[in-house]
């Protein structure tokens, strides 16, 4: 019960952090939409996660593990279809520069939108697990 509840509450403070850097992606409804997202998220990665990565498993050895971001991705919008408070918008990225490194301004369609939103989601979730030594 207490990994559960963990679960909740890491990806539910995951879905805040990624609305603060994303402005595609919103969540209207208050801290219980965080709340119900974060839950139901950890319910798709229990169940659904290891179903979806067992079915994709030829593609996920042809290409090297690069299809274990589409299941990220089919997970996330599967999430923005239950929980209907949870919308991604496409938008546009609006650059970023740091010490020579120079991303420039990008738009993102809504596939690019879900695909940069879950690879972001899956960092975050991996950061604060990592800070927290789970």
């Amino acid at each position: 019960m207490k990994r559960i509840a963990r679960g909740v509450v890491i990806n539910s403070f995951s879905l805040f952090l990624l609305t603060q850097i994303f402005s595609g992606v919103n969540i209207s409804g208050g801290i219980q939409t965080f709340i119900f997202g974060g839950f139901f998220l950890s319910l798709m990665g229990v169940f659904l996660r290891p179903l979806l990565n067992l079915l994709t498993l030829p593609f996920n050895v042809l290409t090297l593990g690069l299809a274990s971001v589409f299941v990220n991705v089919i997970i996330l919008y599967l999430l923005t279809i239950i929980v209907s408070e949870i919308v991604i918008t496409p938008f546009v990225f609006p650059g970023f520069g740091f010490a020579g490194i120079i991303i420039p301004k990008i738009s993102l369609n809504l596939l690019f939108a879900y695909l940069a939103s879950s690879l972001a989601l899956s960092v975050i979730v991996s950061a604060i697990q990592w800070i927290i030594k789970e």
